[in-house]
């Protein structure tokens, strides 16, 4: 079996579903109404419906389809990822404590950038069209603030209870983290077995740039939403 003409495809069609899907990227009706509902401690619940976030976050996914996709050591992996988890835990415990109310469609849309930015920084477009090269690391930490933001903001949207408020963010914010890890268990996998052949490094530039096109459908949808709602 031609394990290379199997997998390329599967992951371009992985990569078209996170673009196509994110589009309705949100919170369902079922766990909106169990939101609301809520009334003090349900460390539990919220820790699944971080989890359950996360994996159907596609635009947090892509980004960090994008961040591991050059990263080969575990070590840095670990660092960027580490990163990115610092900077959104931070930003959702803080917009939501502090009660930060920032628009929805904004936010979004700048965490669409991040996904262009990553794609554009995998093509060595930093370094080709401006002639530096931007410290990965800290855009990552960044990204992250503003993908924290995104939550906050999905999440302030309920208006919940506050009592016991800190307790049931921490648990949501461990589900996202269970769902990263789940999620990029997955991707880092498929990474596995596609490096094995010629066909990641001939197909990076087509994947990146896919990517960036992904980042750029869902900026377009967020600033539509923003200038017509």
């Amino acid at each position: 079996m031609n394990f290379k003409r199997i997998l390329v495809p599967i992951l371009f069609a992985v990569l078209f579903l996170f673009s196509a899907t994110a589009l309705a990227h949100g919170v369902d009706d079922e766990t909106q109404s169990f939101l609301m509902g809520i009334k003090g401690i349900a460390f539990g619940p919220f820790l699944y419906i971080g989890a359950k976030h996360m994996i159907t976050g596609y635009d947090h996914l892509l980004f960090l389809v994008g961040v591991i996709f050059f990263l080969y050591r575990t070590r840095d992996i670990f660092l960027y990822v580490s990163m990115f988890t610092l900077g959104h835990s931070a930003t959702l415990l803080f917009g939501v404590m502090g009660e930060i109310n920032l628009n929805a469609y904004l936010i979004d849309a700048v965490i669409a950038l991040s996904i262009v930015y990553k794609g554009f920084d995998n093509l060595g477009g930093f370094k080709q069209f401006f002639g530096v090269q931007p410290n990965t690391v800290y855009a990552v930490l960044i990204f992250g603030l503003f993908h924290g933001f995104g939550l906050a903001t999905k999440l302030q949207e309920f208006n919940f209870d506050r009592e016991g408020l800190l307790v049931n963010l921490l648990g949501f914010n461990l589900g996202v983290e269970i769902g990263q890890f789940l999620a990029l268990g997955l991707v880092l996998l498929l990474f596995g077995i596609w490096r094995r052949y010629d066909s990641y490094y001939r197909f990076s530039v087509l994947t990146n740039t896919l990517l960036m096109a992904a980042g750029f459908l869902l900026l377009g949808f967020q600033l539509t939403g923003y200038f017509t709602a």
